[in-house]
C-alpha cells in the first residue's frame, strides 16, 4: 500500500518525502530484529540543567499542580504536548511525526499524606511525588526536509512551559505557554527558529483557547520564506578579522552603558556562550572556519544556536530567535545596511 505525501507550502527547494507502506503477512521474530544504523547521532536539542523524559512517564509519574486558592488545575505538560500533536496532525494530515523529544528541569518533590512523618531514608517510591517546573519539547516531521550548505534540515514544532511564570499561590488566571514551528539541523540537532514562527507568550484560560492559538501559528507559518533566508546566510561570509571583531564587540555589548546600549541591536548571549562560539570557530566539525579563516553566516548562525543549548528552558527559545535575527542582520550589514554595523566595525 503506497501513501503519497503532498507538499503543504509550495516552493522550490522544500522536499516532501514519499512514504511507502508495505503489508507483509510473514511472521516477524521481534526478539531478533535489529535497528538500522541511524543517519546521525542523536543529541539533545537543549542541554543546560535538563534531563530527558518520555511522555508516558510524564503522564504516570508526575502530579499536576493546581492554583492553591481555588484548587483549579493547570493545563499539564503532557496535555500541552498531546494537544500540539493533535494540532499538527490537522495541519499536516498526510505526514508522519517522530515521537516527542521532551526535556525537563527544576524538579519539585513531595510526598503522599501517609508518609508525612517518615524519615527520608524510609520513603518508598510510591510515597514520593514530583512534578517539573519547566518543560520543553520538540516534534520532528521527518517527511518535510531540505538541505542548506550540505546540512539536512527537518521541519520541527515544539513548545516551552514554565510554571514559575504562573502565580500558583493565587486563584486560577491566564496560563502562559511558548510555541514555535521552525527547522532542526540534523547533524547537530540545533533548532532554527524565526520570529515569524515563534510566539513568545500565549496567554490562555482554557484547553480550547490553547488549541486555537497553536493552530493559528501552524497555519500562518511560511516555511519557504524561512528556508530562503537561511540559504542566503550560506552565500555570505565573514573574514577572520570580521569574526574576531564580532566576538570582541559582543563581549563589550554586555558592559555598555545603558544609554549606549539603547542605540545598539539586542544580543542575548552571555560571556560563557561567547566562549563556546570562539572555541567552536576552531573546533566544531560541522561549522568551523575554512582553511583561510573565513566563515559563512550559516555556520556563524549554527555556532550561536549550538552555544544556546546551555541556556535554561525559560530563555532557550528567546535566545534562539535572537540568534536568527542577529545572523540575518549581519547579512544585511554585509549588503550595506548600517543597522548592525557596530558589531563589525
Amino acid at each position: 500500500m503506497e501513501t503519497h505525501i503532498f507538499e503543504i507550502n509550495q516552493g522550490k527547494g522544500l522536499q516532501i518525502k514519499p512514504v511507502t507502506l508495505e503489508i507483509n503477512t510473514t511472521q516477524i521474530d521481534f526478539e531478533n530484529v535489529t535497528n538500522p544504523t541511524p543517519l546521525f547521532i542523536p543529541k539533545p536539542f537543549i542541554e543546560a540543567n535538563t534531563t530527558d523524559i518520555n511522555l508516558t512517564d510524564l503522564k504516570n509519574d508526575c502530579v499536576i499542580p493546581v492554583f492553591s486558592k481555588d484548587n483549579e488545575r493547570t493545563i499539564a505538560h503532557q496535555e500541552f504536548i498531546e494537544l500540539t500533536q493533535d494540532c499538527a496532525s490537522k495541519v499536516f494530515p498526510h505526514h508522519i511525526f517522530d515521537k516527542p523529544e521532551i526535556r525537563v528541569s527544576h524538579q519539585i518533590k513531595g510526598r503522599t499524606p501517609d508518609a508525612i512523618y517518615l524519615p527520608l531514608v524510609e520513603l518508598q517510591d510510591f510515597q514520593r511525588t514530583q512534578y517539573f517546573e519547566r518543560m520543553a519539547f520538540i516534534i520532528r516531521i521527518p517527511s518535510i526536509v531540505d538541505t542548506i550548505n550540505g546540512n539536512e534540515i527537518v521541519l520541527t514544532i515544539g513548545g516551552v512551559r514554565s510554571y514559575n511564570l504562573e502565580n500558583l499561590y493565587n486563584k486560577k488566571s491566564f496560563e502562559k505557554f511558548k510555541f514555535f514551528v521552525g527547522f532542526q539541523v540534523k547533524v547537530c540537532c540545533n533548532l532554527a527558529v524565526s520570529s515569524d514562527g515563534f510566539v513568545e507568550e500565549i496567554r490562555v484560560s482554557s484547553y480550547q483557547e490553547l488549541q486555537s492559538k497553536i493552530l493559528e501559528v501552524l497555519q500562518n507559518f511560511n516555511a519557504q520564506n524561512q528556508l530562503e533566508q537561511m540559504k542566503q546566510l550560506s552565500q555570505h561570509s565573514l573574514t577572520e578579522h570580521q569574526f574576531v571583531t564580532l566576538l570582541g564587540r559582543a563581549r563589550l555589548y554586555q558592559h555598555l552603558p545603558k544609554k549606549d546600549k539603547m542605540n545598539v541591536p539586542t544580543l542575548h548571549f552571555n560571556d560563557g556562550q561567547l566562549n563556546t562560539i570562539a572555541k567552536d570557530y576552531y573546533e566544531d566539525e560541522s561549522f568551523c572556519r575554512n582553511t583561510n579563516g573565513d566563515i559563512n553566516l550559516w555556520n556563524v548562525y549554527n555556532l550561536f544556536t549550538q552555544a544556546n543549548k546551555s541556556s535554561y528552558i525559560d530563555t532557550f527559545l528567546d535566545r534562539n530567535v535572537n540568534a536568527y535575527d542577529f545572523s540575518n542582520s549581519l547579512l544585511k550589514t554585509l549588503n550595506g545596511d548600517n543597522s548592525y554595523h557596530w558589531f563589525l566595525s
